[in-house]
């Protein structure tokens, strides 16, 4: 059994480091990351670069062309240098990385109908990670030792511990691993994704449009990733019009601004 002494100077230790790895979320949620984030943007850029070996990229100049357009105008609001690739997957999915990367397969682009809906499903995925979603994944689920070999594993994704890596970064579907953001991440990427968009001068109301469309798709048998843990859709179209009044004066400041976008499909 362990001492007294030793017993209170463990929990010293413990509580100061569960201390030093508190965080606020964009929403104002209280995180425990405990990982660096630097190793995070290291996972997120390896596993792009594997995404870019192991899938085709889009050589469409429509789709490249409007993507580009899409994804541009929603970095403009959170500023840093991406890389945004079109990939030729036929899956209705999209995803952002830590690295600040962003992929959107060819299948999602086919299924929206304007820049809007786009616009939606890239500002919910780069909100995932503004919010330091898979740091936080990761810090619940492993001991700092084990984030590092998660580091060095995904370099491997055959490996057991290179597909633990990917699935915690969010690209589980693509290496054949599950592992969803939870629904706290989903409806919290929801409310950041409808901020970026309004605030770049998209119409916001188009995001509920973007959900039903995909709710159809799922149920008419279609996997979709970006549906695998998402709130029930009554409880999503209830957050998204919680915020659509701040949402649609956004917009309206964004265009009196002299955003308003124009990527054509």
């Amino acid at each position: 059994m362990l001492n007294t002494p030793f017993k209170k100077t463990l929990l010293a230790v413990t509580l100061c480091l569960i201390a030093s790895a508190c965080a606020t979320s964009p929403t104002g949620r209280t995180q425990f990351l405990y990982l660096p984030d630097n190793q995070l943007d290291q996972m997120g850029l390896q596993a792009f670069q594997t995404m870019k070996s192991q899938t085709p990229v889009s050589r469409d100049p429509r789709h490249n062309s409007f993507v580009q357009c899409v994804a541009q105008a929603i970095i403009m609001q959170v500023g840093g240098q991406w890389e945004v690739v079109v990939f030729a997957d036929e899956s209705l999915n999209a995803f952002a990385l830590p690295g600040n990367r962003i992929g959107v397969h060819s299948g999602l682009v086919e299924l929206v109908d304007n820049q809007d809906q786009l616009a939606a499903v890239i500002g919910h995925e780069v909100g995932h990670v503004l919010a330091r979603h898979s740091n936080e994944r990761m810090s619940q689920k492993t001991a700092l030792s084990a984030g590092l070999s998660l580091v060095q594993a995904v370099t491997q994704p055959q490996t057991a511990m290179g597909q633990a890596g990917l699935a915690a970064l969010g690209l589980g579907a693509q290496f054949g691993v599950l592992l969803p953001y939870s629904r706290v991440h989903e409806v919290e990427a929801d409310t950041i994704g409808l901020d970026l968009m309004a605030r770049a001068g998209f119409d916001p109301r188009q995001s509920l449009v973007l959900w039903q469309k995909m709710e159809r798709a799922a149920q008419g048998g279609q996997p979709i990733e970006l549906l695998s843990t998402h709130p029930s859709h009554g409880s999503r179209v209830d957050n998204l019009n919680q915020n659509m009044n701040k949402a649609l004066q956004q917009q309206q400041q964004a265009w009196s601004a002299g955003k308003q976008p124009n990527c054509i499909k």
